[in-house]
């Protein structure tokens, strides 16, 4: 899933520019800032989940 949604975002800031200039090294630098960003709303969720199942745990007094 996120390889299809990196792969997405890297296709559609190709297109945008033109073809002219453009070198992998942009294309990479592209795709890793796309994969930080996943991950980083990967960690943020992960802890938002914890702080959840926590808050179950203290209401239900496990």
């Amino acid at each position: 899933m996120y390889l299809i949604v990196v792969t997405w975002l890297t296709t559609r800031l190709a297109d945008s520019y033109d073809e002219e200039g453009f070198s992998t090294a942009e294309l990479l630098g592209n795709a890793a800032l796309a994969l930080a960003v996943i991950v980083a709303i990967w960690a943020g969720l992960s802890d938002m989940g914890a702080q959840f199942i926590d808050r179950m745990r203290g209401a239900l007094g496990m």
